[in-house]
């Protein structure tokens, strides 16, 4: 009996070899796994055909250890044949089923290989995708900058004028429609007063129409607009013009602490009845017993633009079916126009009246709130300007509204000269 050594890549590699120049009476003395594959020992008896280009050294086994058998070597019971093995290990690397995959999943070294390359490809990916963003982004901003430059070359007046009406906080959209309709021979001066006298004319207003007419109003709006207040000052004067009997109030508000107790101390003041209300149903019946009062005004409960409540309050009012009710929003005229916009975007599914803007005393720009009314068509019945009840409230004018607002541009809206630029910078360092 002869020894051979034979080397593989793995067992299945080392076994093949084995076959070929051993033959299928071979037996498998030991195996052991090396840094760079599998080592087997085989013992033959018969001379193999050994091929030219392969030479594997020998290694005579000791005489006194007993030759271990296939069996014993592969730790199984079956047969000691080599090309029973074979057969055996040709099937264990079949598919299994998806139940086994799944028990067990087996990661050969190559595929684990592949998912790190994958993943860092993906990575690698992401972050070119990320670059090139970032450079459209940028070269989007010059493309703007030049078309802007050019504009400005192009059509110099023009492009002064709609730098005015930002600056006063008409938003960019507004401002380049109305400027496309200046005449192209007037004046500077001629062409902004024409621009002012645009937007008066855009700019709708309700007359008073609150105090000149009868039935049931709901004052509604974001938290902290004044809601309370503006009902306060509107129920005072009409009282002064119709008399005490002829007003009434009523309060939704079940949420915020004091609010009915602060519409009361108005009501008494004013000498005029104080409703609350919590749901459809209650509002309903109050309605029925102050219908002999020719103006009912209810304030309703301020919430946030992303309170769900709010949608239950709306809801109530659309319930209510005993008499027609018109909702005015009220808005602060000193919040962004952004969040303007997303508020009346928030009413939208109500039939609103108007507006009334508050708070214009805080201010120190009016464009924001004329555009959101020209924008949105929103018609503006009232102005307050302070806490003072009933004296701080009166009725919206489209051009006391536009001159106001190119006042406070004058005052306010003026770009500092270059001597409080370095001031504000000295400062500030």
């Amino acid at each position: 009996m002869k020894i051979r050594r034979f080397f593989g890549k793995d067992m299945r590699d080392a076994l093949a070899q084995v076959k070929n120049e051993l033959g299928n009476d071979a037996v498998i003395m030991s195996n052991k796994k090396l840094a760079d594959g599998v080592e087997i020992v085989a013992a033959y008896d018969k001379d193999p055909v050994v091929s030219a280009n392969k030479s594997a050294p020998m290694k005579l086994a000791s005489a006194n250890k007993p030759m271990p058998s296939l069996s014993e070597i592969i730790g199984d019971s079956g047969p000691d044949s080599l090309k029973a093995l074979l057969e055996k290990q040709a099937k264990s690397t079949q598919p299994v089923s998806a139940v086994q995959t799944a028990a067990a999943p087996v990661i050969s070294p190559a595929t684990y290989q592949q998912e790190p390359e994958s993943a860092v490809s993906q990575r690698a990916i992401n972050d070119i995708k990320a670059e090139l963003s970032s450079l459209r982004n940028v070269l989007e901003f010059q493309v703007n900058g030049l078309l802007k430059q050019q504009q400005q070359n192009e059509h110099p007046m023009r492009s002064y004028l709609i730098e005015r009406l930002q600056a006063m906080g008409i938003s960019p959209v507004l401002s380049q429609q109305v400027v496309s309709f200046t005449p192209a021979d007037c004046s500077e001066r001629e062409a902004w007063l024409f621009l002012l006298k645009l937007l008066a004319n855009r700019l709708k207003t309700n007359n008073n129409d609150i105090l000149q007419q009868a039935g049931v109003v709901a004052l509604m709006g974001p938290t902290g607009t004044g809601k309370t207040t503006t009902i306060a000052k509107l129920a005072a004067q009409y009282a002064q013009q119709y008399g005490k009997d002829s007003v009434a109030l009523v309060t939704t508000d079940s949420y915020r602490i004091a609010a009915y107790e602060q519409l009361a101390t108005y009501g008494k003041i004013i000498g005029c009845p104080v409703k609350k209300a919590a749901n459809a149903e209650q509002l309903s019946d109050v309605l029925y017993q102050l219908r002999n009062r020719r103006l009912i005004l209810l304030d309703t409960a301020g919430f946030g633009q992303r309170d769900v409540r709010l949608i239950n309050q709306l809801d109530t009012l659309k319930q209510t079916s005993c008499a027609t009710i018109k909702c005015y929003l009220v808005l602060q005229a000193n919040a962004q126009r952004q969040v303007m916009q997303h508020t009346i975007s928030l009413y939208k599914d109500i039939s609103l009246q108007g507006c009334i803007f508050t708070k214009l005393d805080e201010c120190y720009s009016l464009g924001e709130m004329i555009s959101v009314a020209i924008e949105n068509n929103l018609a503006v019945s009232y102005l307050t300007d302070g806490q003072k009840v009933p004296e701080d409230i009166r009725s919206a004018q489209s051009k006391y509204m536009i001159s106001t607002a190119a006042r406070m541009y004058r005052k306010y809206g003026v770009t500092p000269s270059a001597q409080n630029q370095v001031v504000n910078s000295a400062v500030a360092v």
